[in-house]
């Protein structure tokens, strides 16, 4: 007996911009075939608020609270990204401990990203527990976020031009070091739970596959390049702030799918703590608490008030003009290259303020990823690509 022929017509759904699997207010116009995709349209722009034109209307100090509205899962990225901008154009250099605590600021901002990503992208498969082990984790970092800055999420309003807003308060280190202490065991437990799971195995590995070609021509960065074989990373590469004071490794893998993806992440997570130990260990006078003991004892003109024992180079006025000229600053954020391509003209304000996110460029590449996969996938792949609509529509 012959097999009965079924034949179907292409179906168009709409996916988003409530969808709770979208990671935020993004649509996706699938044509199906069955279950397969045959052509997908991403449409962005739900979320922009015009923040490169708020921008060339406010002081460098008056955007800085602003900034955490682009990429909010990792606003410290944004914070470095504003003032190195200015920095750079004006050839402001800022004192050794202002470097160091940045430095730690932006590797536990990475530490967050990660893990907001990390839970909801299993969630988006049916793995709904580890987002609660990712959230536990997350509130200590936000706890010293809180301590330091006096808010948790975003708005933290704590980089400045020439350094940072304030010094670390009396006992920070020594909480810093506890969580690290505290986290890297977790690491192992995520991956132990995670890792070699035979349903999640089945779900990222062979998935999303993302040539080293095709990631360069696209212009994809962060741990997106990085997972399809391109050793790229802007702390390594463009040597700013202290990194190259600390020892650590730069993670990469070659399959360029959903899984090595998520093993660059993970990999990441394990540097930035080793990073953020060697940080609090050298850091220029210690503690906050040991930097002052030290001033009181040995006197006003010691050694330790000198200029990189200080949190901040000299407090910006209001009447600071931002220098003739342009430039292109980025950093290393937890999607990718974040960057900022300013032009001042003897200005308080910017002529020209032209933010790059990493997410923007990365989302560039999802319909090549998703033609030809199951509609399961897609959300698996959206996930692993790591967006964040803020940042995406600005």
């Amino acid at each position: 007996m012959g097999r009965i022929e079924t034949k179907t017509e292409p179906m168009v759904i709409n996916f988003g911009p409530h969808h709770p699997s979208m990671h935020g207010c993004f649509r996706i116009v699938v044509t199906l075939d069955g279950e397969d995709v045959v052509d997908c349209e991403p449409v962005i722009g739900y979320l922009h608020r015009g923040m490169e034109k708020i921008a060339e209307n406010r002081t460098n100090i008056m955007y800085v609270p602003y900034v955490s509205r682009w990429d909010y899962y990792g606003g410290m990225f944004n914070e470095a990204v504003t003032v190195n901008a200015v920095e750079k154009l004006a050839n402001i250099s800022i004192p050794k401990r202002a470097s160091y605590i940045r430095v730690i600021m932006l590797e536990l901002a990475r530490i967050v990203n990660h893990l907001l990503w990390l839970g909801p992208f299993l969630g988006d498969f049916g793995a709904q527990t580890p987002i609660f082990y990712t959230l536990r984790d997350r509130e200590m970092i936000l706890d010293l976020f809180e301590a330091t800055t006096g808010y948790r999420m975003v708005n933290n309003n704590y980089f400045r031009i020439g350094g940072v807003a304030a010094d670390l308060p009396f006992g920070w280190v020594d909480k810093c070091e506890d969580f690290c202490n505290y986290f890297a065991p977790k690491i192992d437990e995520y991956e132990k739970l995670i890792t070699n799971n035979p349903i999640f195995r089945r779900r990222v590995e062979g998935v999303g596959v993302l040539s080293r070609e095709e990631a360069i021509n696209w212009g994809i960065s962060g741990p997106m390049l990085r997972a399809s074989g391109v050793k790229w990373d802007l702390r390594k590469v463009d040597h700013y702030e202290c990194y190259d004071d600390f020892n650590w490794e730069l993670q990469w893998h070659t399959a360029g799918d959903c899984f090595a993806r998520y093993l660059v992440r993970i990999g990441e997570m394990r540097e930035s703590v080793k990073i953020i130990q060697q940080a609090l260990k050298g850091l220029p006078g210690g503690a906050y608490e040991n930097l002052e003991a030290q001033r009181m004892v040995a006197g006003a003109k010691s050694e330790w008030n000198a200029f990189d024992y200080q949190f901040i180079a000299k407090k910006v006025a209001p009447t600071f003009k931002i220098p003739q000229g342009e430039n292109y600053v980025r950093v290393e954020s937890g999607r990718g290259e974040l960057g900022i391509y300013i032009i001042g003209d003897d200005h308080v304000f910017p002529w020209r303020w032209k933010i790059r996110p990493a997410d923007f460029n990365n989302l560039q590449v999802l319909p090549q990823l998703i033609r030809g996969q199951k509609v399961a996938d897609i959300f698996v792949i959206l996930g692993s690509i790591d967006v964040v609509m803020g940042s995406v529509d600005r």
